[in-house]
């Protein structure tokens, strides 16, 4: 974690990707609001084998964690942007999602995209959460 002005940076996954130093933050706190970078279904380094609801389940794990280090739960999330390698992956995608955001949902934008990892998904959210 870093204070700069008013804004708080937390790393709380690996330090390096691939050997390398991250260029960012795995989630930014600007006065009222947590932005967490991009997730994606990786444990320990590497992305998790499975489908579109395992891969789910770990994005969605790892966002709690980020959240949690910043002081927020799903409850404070206030937007969310998905990633889908195949759309023909979201009815199982959803099923997953709405586990987790039945009683605060969010505002959501899901398009198709090719990963820059070798993954199904990828997810990062906006959190609202006054100081």
């Amino acid at each position: 974690m870093d204070n700069d002005h008013g804004i708080t940076r937390f790393d709380t996954a690996d330090a390096a990707a691939g050997g390398t130093p991250r260029p960012f933050a795995k989630a930014v706190r600007a006065g009222d609001f947590v932005f967490v970078s991009g997730q994606v279904p990786v444990i320990d380094g590497e992305v998790v084998s499975g489908g579109i609801v395992e891969q789910t389940e770990v994005v969605m794990q790892n966002i709690l964690a980020v959240l949690a280090q910043a002081d927020c739960a799903l409850e404070h999330v206030v937007k969310v942007s998905v990633w889908l390698d195949d759309p023909r992956d979201f009815t199982s995608f959803n099923g997953v999602f709405k586990k987790y955001f039945t009683a605060h949902p969010p505002a959501r934008s899901t398009v198709q995209s090719a990963l820059m990892v070798d993954a199904k998904v990828e997810m990062d959210v906006t959190a609202f959460k006054p100081l």
